[in-house]
């Protein structure tokens, strides 16, 4: 019988190692054997269902038949979905404005911006607050993917204008202010806004997805004050905290985690978690926050999707240059920074492991390039950034 590794079987179906090991010792792979402290699995085993998802089904499907709808922000992020039947859950809920931003934030998550801004922008003005939040989130950054940027400007004061007129005597709108406010600085890596109350006030009125979220964008924000360590741990926490999975926030959850391994030069951990964030997003096609993230990755992309998934990476490529031209024209002038917007991404990711202190033949071993398109790459980018060191290189990456 022909046998393969832990490794192969967890790139074969999507999943992280430390799930194929687990699998494996729980004897839900006919056939593996233990050699050592790993495992061989046979050449044709099908990867496990999931029991949890099985579990849960039932009860999914009697939401789905009463067409329960989910108040408050973010309906979408905020619904232990079942990866695969995203639309499926959208067409069940209720024809009402709920419905219709969950909708927008499935446009978004996938890469489809445009239509994302046309199911948000009658929703930019409101009685109902948490619509309108919504609505200003999604407007926000769809736009800045299709490029009319004062337009996410003007979301983005309406909700700085929301949070200094909201009375202290109403917690629970300050806490959704709070949040959409500190994920849109945050995410756009820009200084934290002066009324903010601190995360601890506001994340226990939140509800389990959006605190999840919220506090994905705790983790990014640690990870942007290089504490890499604390960073994970805020990742595993609430990783562990769930108990169903949220894929929304679970993705962009991995997605830092990928971040901080990478910084820390884990690299077999950073693409475990990719794996995870990929198995979450697939089914769905909740491609965006890689592309989001692309910079950030420090090429697991490009070592890890690009070869299995070629069609996919390059869609996620595609948001990436879309994403990030919006990015840089609200971050570089609000900051003063001046994050490199003339780069290719592979040139990008390449220069971005070069100033965290990588070698050419590490980049490339990780890349899958060879050591000369490495040394190619660096160059052509130092020659359009006009920089004569690869040490300059810190000042126009996202470190």
């Amino acid at each position: 019988m022909e046998y393969i590794t832990v490794r192969d079987a967890a790139q074969k179906w999507n999943i992280s190692e430390r799930l194929v090991q687990k699998y494996c010792a729980t004897g839900r792979i006919a056939g593996a054997k233990k050699f050592g402290t790993s495992w061989v699995i046979p050449a044709g085993a099908v990867k496990p269902k999931d029991p949890r998802k099985a579990q849960r089904a039932p009860a999914m499907r009697r939401e789905r038949r009463q067409s329960v709808s989910y108040p408050g922000l973010m309906p979408l992020m905020n619904t232990a979905f079942e990866p695969g039947r995203c639309l499926e859950f959208i067409h069940d809920m209720a024809d009402d404005p709920q419905k219709q931003i969950a909708l927008a934030e499935y446009y978004y998550f996938s890469g489809q911006p445009e239509k994302a801004v046309r199911e948000t922008e009658l929703f930019l003005t409101g009685a109902d607050r948490d619509i309108q939040l919504s609505a200003c989130l999604i407007y926000a950054y769809a736009n800045l993917s299709v490029g009319k940027i004062q337009r996410a400007r003007y979301a983005l004061t309406a909700v700085q204008e929301m949070l200094a007129s909201v009375s202290e005597k109403q917690p629970e709108m300050r806490a959704a202010l709070s949040f959409v406010s500190s994920a849109a600085a945050v995410l756009l890596h820009l200084p934290l806004p002066e009324r903010l109350p601190p995360m601890q006030e506001f994340l226990p009125m939140l509800p389990m997805g959006i605190r999840m979220f919220a506090l994905y964008v705790n983790a990014h924000y640690t990870y942007l004050q290089k504490e890499y360590q604390k960073s994970l741990g805020i990742v595993e926490t609430t990783l562990g905290m769930q108990t169903e999975e949220y894929p929304i926030p679970s993705i962009y959850l991995h997605l830092v985690a990928v971040m901080d391994y990478m910084s820390l030069k884990q690299r077999d951990k950073a693409k475990q978690h990719l794996l995870a964030a990929w198995e979450l997003a697939k089914p769905d096609d909740l491609i965006e926050g890689f592309g989001e993230h692309h910079g950030l990755l420090g090429g697991m992309l490009e070592a890890v999707i690009k070869p299995e998934y070629p069609e996919d990476f390059k869609r996620i490529i595609a948001i990436t240059y879309r994403f990030s031209a919006g990015w840089r024209r609200i971050h570089n002038p609000d900051t003063g920074h001046d994050v490199a917007d003339n780069l290719t991404t592979t040139e990008f990711a390449a220069c971005m492991l070069a100033a965290r202190g990588w070698t050419n033949q590490e980049i490339g071993d990780h890349m899958n390039i060879s050591v000369n398109t490495v040394k190619w790459h660096i160059t052509n980018a130092m020659q359009k950034l006009g920089i004569g060191s690869r040490q300059d290189l810190k000042n126009y990456m996202l470190l």
